[in-house]
């Protein structure tokens, strides 16, 4: 998956930006997302129905993934049964 790629849920209205990315299967909501959203959509799994907020990038644990969320929706994000946490903000270095 190259950087750039828009992907789309096909459980919600949740749409992301590849941000950093390899050759893997990024689920929203229990379901793999695609790039062009199927005309019905599919049940949200309920273990996966955190949602997702607009402006927010997304990680995986090992930091190799990134997501950037450019739509929000009732469905969370997760690569293989593992759920996807907020990038934390870095830091702003102090003035004295």
């Amino acid at each position: 998956m190259k950087p750039g790629t828009k992907l789309k849920s096909v459980v919600c209205d949740t749409e992301v930006m590849v941000v950093r990315a390899g050759d893997i299967s990024i689920d929203c909501g229990g379901s793999p997302m695609v790039e062009e959203r199927p005309a019905e959509r599919q049940a949200v799994n309920p273990a996966f129905a955190e949602g997702t907020k607009i402006g927010k990038r997304y990680v995986n644990a090992a930091g190799t993934v990134e997501l950037l969320c450019v739509k929000q929706g009732q469905g969370s994000l997760s690569i293989a049964g593992q759920a996807l946490k907020i990038k934390d903000a870095k830091p702003l270095p102090a003035s004295d």
